[in-house]
Order: structure tokens, then sequence, then C-alpha cells
């Protein structure tokens, strides 16, 4: 059974960091393409980070720079280190075995984690 159970989201002020994490079960995360996805309110679901098996790694433009993307293979962990966040950056971040840096329809992908809360105050 698939599970993606996403954690570290909380709430910063402008400027601060966090990291995220994505706990993955039912497969092994070194043999997919894996992304970083996150929705704001009225907002579509818009990829932000994803990364290869072989390890090739592409950010959008609205993070590029401010954003880490990395795994932990003996974990099967996936993760997101975020810095010099802005308000822009408040939405719901999700992970999932896909790889597209545009609004995607949430039925490209079978599994989705239940997303972790980013709010970033001024």
């Amino acid at each position: 059974q698939v599970q993606l159970v996403e954690s570290g989201g909380g709430s910063v002020q402008v400027g601060g960091s966090l990291r995220l994490a994505c706990g993955v079960s039912g497969f092994a995360i070194s043999t997919k393409c894996m992304g970083w996805f996150r929705q704001a309110p009225g907002k579509g679901r818009e990829g932000v980070a994803y990364i290869e098996p072989w390890d090739y790694i592409q950010y959008s433009d609205k993070v590029k720079g401010r954003f880490a993307i990395s795994r932990d293979n003996v974990k099967n962990t996936l993760y997101l280190r975020m810095d010099s966040l802005n308000t822009a950056d408040t939405a719901m971040y999700y992970c999932a075995p896909l790889c597209r840096l545009i609004t995607v329809d949430p039925a490209e992908s079978d599994y989705w984690g239940q997303g972790t809360q980013v709010t970033v105050s001024s």
C-alpha cells in the first residue's frame, strides 16, 4: 500500500526557513521522479521542484535559489528546504511521484500525501 506523509510545515515570518519532509512507503523513491507541489487557497496545484532518479533537479522560477529538494534513499524520505520565505509561499505543500513545474490536475498522480501547511506572515 502506497502512503506519502508530509510534515514540517508551520508558521514563520518573512525571511524565515522551514524544512519539509515526505515519508514514503510502498515504493522506493530512488526509482521515481519525485516532486513537491503547493496549493494556495483558490489557486491550482503548482509544481515547485522535482528530482529525477538520476539526481537531475529542477525548480520553478518562483523558488529557484531559495528552495532545495533532496532525498534520503535509506529513509525513503523526500525533503524540501525553504529559505528566504515570503508571503507568496503561503500554501499547502504536497509531495507526489510526479514531476511538473506547472499547475497540475491532482488526477495526474495516483498518490498524494495529505499535505503540510506553510504560512508566512509579515
